[in-house]
C-alpha cells in the first residue's frame, strides 16, 4: 500500500465518522456528536502521521500528542486555537472510555455546545486537509 492509499484509507474513515457526527446532531444525540468529532480529527491526524512519518501509527487517542510527531515537518504550524479544539476532543474520548464520566457528560454536552464543537471540528478537519503534501 502506498503512502496515497494509506493516508486516502485514514480519510475515508475520518470522513464517515464526521458525517455520523453530523447525524448524531440531526437526531438529537449531543454527546455523540462531539465524540464522533473526535474520532474524525484523530483518523484524520493519524492518515497525516502517515505521510509525514510511517505508517506505524501510535496507539493513543490523543490528538494532540499524535500531530506533535510530525508537525515539525508541516509547512505551517497549528494554530493556539486548533491545538484547543485537539485537548477539548481528547477530553471527550477520555471520558466517553470510563462508565462513571459517561453520564456527567451525556448531560453536560447540550445542543448549543455540540453546535460549537461540531462547527470547530469542521474548521479544523478542512485545514487538516490542507496539510497533506
Amino acid at each position: 500500500m502506498t503512502n496515497d492509499e494509506k493516508y486516502n484509507y485514514w480519510l475515508t474513515h475520518a470522513q464517515y465518522d464526521l458525517d455520523a457526527a453530523e447525524a448524531m446532531f440531526s437526531s438529537g444525540r449531543w454527546f455523540y456528536v462531539v465524540f464522533m468529532c473526535q474520532q474524525a480529527l484523530e483518523k484524520l491526524v493519524k492518515g497525516l502521521y502517515t505521510v509525514y512519518v510511517d505508517d506505524n501509527v501510535p496507539k493513543t487517542h490523543n490528538i494532540k500528542t499524535v500531530f506533535e510527531r510530525f508537525e515539525d515537518k508541516l509547512p505551517i504550524q497549528a494554530s493556539q486555537e486548533v491545538r484547543h479544539v485537539f485537548d477539548t476532543l481528547s477530553g471527550y474520548y477520555l471520558g466517553s472510555r470510563y462508565p462513571d464520566f459517561m453520564n456527567d457528560l451525556t448531560t453536560a454536552v447540550n445542543k448549543d455546545a455540540a453546535e460549537r464543537v461540531l462547527q470547530k471540528a469542521k474548521e479544523v478537519f478542512q485545514w487538516l486537509q490542507t496539510l497533506k503534501q
